[in-house]
């Protein structure tokens, strides 16, 4: 019979096979294919149809930007590395190569068999030039010559002008004139991204009952400019013209220990991403191989990461039909409510008095982000306040946090700010706000060296009375006003002083030096989170053995840490109750025989795009949620600064359990349920149709007498 430490040991080995593991990219593949149903539904009205198509456009563009960038490395280099799941990088990029091409075909397959009819229906029509009168044409041709012709720019390719450089996410036209001697010559045609993509042919106001409706025409600009290609090539004969889109590598190699300047480092990383390896080659079904071979030699890409497509190649532009004044084509507008404790706070009481009667949590987008701006506007008005400190990730344009930072420093407080310059494709935005608050004087720290500052939290330190207060603010979400409307967050305001306390020793190991092993409420990666969470796992094992109530309910946007997934199937061994809401990445196998029997896996792609972290575990009945910026996965556990804070107050357990843990669980419209083979299918339909953010949006407006 084995010793107990050998069948520990045994079982631990057993939960290591690869079997029991879900590749990470292949997931991410699911979550887009969810996207795209969300695009195909019928109940959709169909402009947010048409935006979830662009959505699943530009996710994929980000994947390959980073995700197939960096599996094309590893086989380049001959890295055999595998993960949990056991596969290797070469036998990934297979099998992504294929559901990409499924999914590209699928979404052009249901734009212009489905979306496109049923915009015409509503009167707007996205056309081809075939398709239009003279007068039309005209019209067009002539918004060509006055706009267009101007911004465009032939580049020839021959012995005397070598190949162009071809930017990332380009869209370009691949031209064949004829000279008059009969030779054939290859040039290339930038298509402007700093002008419309659809041009409009003829815009009139249809009258309506209610309120005047919109009928509109437009045409692609890609399709206007071919027709135009003479004017640019005067006495030249255009033999063909092909579209092709371009998508680059776009990891930013930063050697942190080597660089002087770190913005500058960054800045200048930005700069070379535009001309990154090719990654993808998007062409149309009908481009000649002549023509290929000529993109295929001289941007260097593989037969295997070239995609052929039907016009137009680009769908994320179709975005800019979301942004038509179509109110009836689209969801309800959105009514963010504002707390009823916080009301008069906002417009103008005071707002620290607030916090310290009670704790507060922010839901947005159902919950207003304005409370959060007028934090920070009090306490840079406020004459009591010393000092502001707070992390800055996504911040966005035309930042209301950013201006009250400034009016802070204007007013004399002491503010310092750390801007994440790593933030992967805001590093561009983010520099432009470092150097902006440096100029007015407010002390910026970029980072850390080999960590990405990802935590969301701002620090206010008040004198009050013959002491001093902090007031702090964490969240899962960035301090992005634009973001805060489409994403779903929690934001949490308090007073306590041992949080306070934390928070500062957190802002001294990122704007100092510190070396600080223990927290006494956070828990902060990569410093005690993972110990914490893991040794949270264990203890519903032990309340499970003991008292048979072992429940976990973890709501996040991916998991993929392989220790945690561990203490996660061995929790289900011992019996604990575990539902996971993950929205996106999940390496997790729920339901397996003897493994994880006791997991359910739910994933809800709705309106709005579910971002925030929840944590909770049963305890015995001392229930405890966690709320924060960290996902479940390596890089936020181990290579990241992330925050993850306790809720305390029994009220604020409740109702993050009962108002949004369970009414997430209890949804059967935007929920999908995942098997053990990783299939995510509908959740079943049984009695009334539930859908959770739908709920959300009528609660909160009954909680705030809407």
């Amino acid at each position: 019979m084995p010793s107990p430490a050998k069948a520990v040991k045994t079982q631990q080995a057993s939960l290591r096979d690869p079997k029991l593991y879900i590749n990470r990219e292949l997931s991410m593949m699911a979550f887009q294919r969810r996207v795209l149903e969300e695009a195909e539904n019928p109940a959709n009205p169909i402009l947010e149809r048409i935006k979830f198509l662009a959505i699943l456009d530009s996710n994929l563009d980000e994947f390959f930007m980073v995700r197939v960038a960096g599996l094309l490395a590893q086989v380049d280099s001959g890295s055999q590395e595998v993960g949990p799941d056991g596969i290797t990088p070469r036998a990934q990029l297979s099998s992504i190569r294929k559901e990409v091409s499924r999914l590209m075909k699928d979404g052009q397959s249901l734009r212009d068999k489905h979306l496109i009819p049923a915009l015409a229906k509503a009167g707007i029509h996205v056309s081809t030039l075939a398709n239009l009168t003279q007068e039309q044409h005209n019209t067009v041709n002539r918004y060509f010559h006055e706009t267009i012709f101007p911004v465009l720019t032939p580049l020839a390719f021959d012995p005397g002008r070598p190949f162009p450089l071809i930017s990332n996410l380009s869209l370009n036209l691949a031209v064949v004139i004829r000279d008059s001697h009969g030779e054939e010559r290859f040039a290339r045609v930038k298509v402007p991204d700093t002008l419309p993509q659809l041009i409009p042919v003829i815009e009139k106001r249809k009258s309506s009952k209610k309120n005047g409706t919109i009928s509109a025409t437009y045409v692609w600009i890609e399709e206007l400019i071919g027709d135009n290609l003479a004017k640019l090539f005067p006495g030249m004969v255009i033999v063909a013209v092909h579209p092709f889109h371009v998508t680059r590598d776009a990891e930013i190699a930063i050697k942190e220990l080597e660089a002087e300047d770190l913005l500058e480092t960054i800045a200048e990383g930005v700069r070379q991403r535009r001309f990154g390896s090719v990654v993808r080659l998007k062409v149309t079904h009908d481009m000649p191989r002549s023509i290929l071979k000529i993109l295929m030699i001289n941007l260097e890409v593989d037969p295997s990461d070239v995609y052929r497509l039907a016009p137009p190649i680009s769908s994320k532009r179709t975005m800019f039909l979301y942004g038509l004044d179509r109110p009836d084509l689209k969801s309800p507008p959105l009514l963010p409510n504002i707390p009823p404790q916080l009301g008069n706070a906002v417009s103008g009481d005071d707002f620290f008095a607030v916090i310290r009667a009670n704790n507060i949590l922010l839901h947005h987008p159902f919950d207003s982000f304005q409370p959060v701006v007028e934090f920070l506007r009090h306490a840079a008005r406020d004459p009591n306040v010393l000092a502001i400190k707070m992390v800055l990730y996504r911040i966005g344009r035309d930042s209301p946090i950013v201006a009250a930072l400034l009016e802070a420093n204007e007013n004399g407080k002491q503010v310092a700010v750390l801007v994440e310059l790593k933030a992967r494709f805001d590093e561009e935005s983010n520099i432009e706000w470092a150097r902006q608050l440096e100029s007015q004087g407010v002390h910026v720290v970029y980072g850390l060296l080999g960590l990405k500052i990802h935590c969301k939290v701002a620090l206010v330190v008040r004198r009050e009375a013959t002491s001093i207060r902090r007031y702090v603010n964490l969240g899962s979400g960035n301090y992005n006003a634009t973001t805060a409307q489409q994403y779903t967050d929690v934001g949490f305001f308090t007073c306590d002083e041992e949080v306070g306390q934390d928070a500062t020793d957190l802002f001294n190991f990122l704007t100092g030096y510190s070396e600080k092993k223990d927290y006494r409420r956070l828990l902060v990666a990569p410093v005690n989170l993972r110990q914490g969470f893991e040794a949270m796992i264990d203890r519903e094992i032990e309340h499970q053995k003991r008292h048979k109530k072992g429940r976990i309910i973890l709501k996040m946007n991916a998991l993929v840490d392989p220790a945690i997934i561990r203490a996660l199937y061995r929790a289900s061994q011992a019996g604990v109750s575990i539902d996971l809401l993950v929205r996106g990445i999940c390496c997790l196998r729920p339901g397996l025989a003897g493994i994880s029997d006791n997991i359910r896996v739910t994933s809800i792609v709705g309106r709005f795009l579910e971002h925030s972290r929840l944590y909770y575990f049963c305890n015995g009945g001392a229930e405890e949620i966690y709320m924060g910026s960290a996902d479940l996965m390596p890089r936020n556990l181990d290579r990241r600064v992330e925050v993850l804070v306790p809720l305390r107050s029994p009220e604020l357990i409740r109702k993050v359990k009962n108002e949004i843990l369970e009414i997430y669980l209890k949804d059967n419209v935007k929920a999908r349920r995942m098997s053990a083979d990783g299939i995510y299918k509908r959740a079943p339909q049984r009695g009334k149709l539930f859908n959770a953010q739908t709920w959300l949006l009528s609660h909160n407006q009954t909680q705030s007498g809407g």
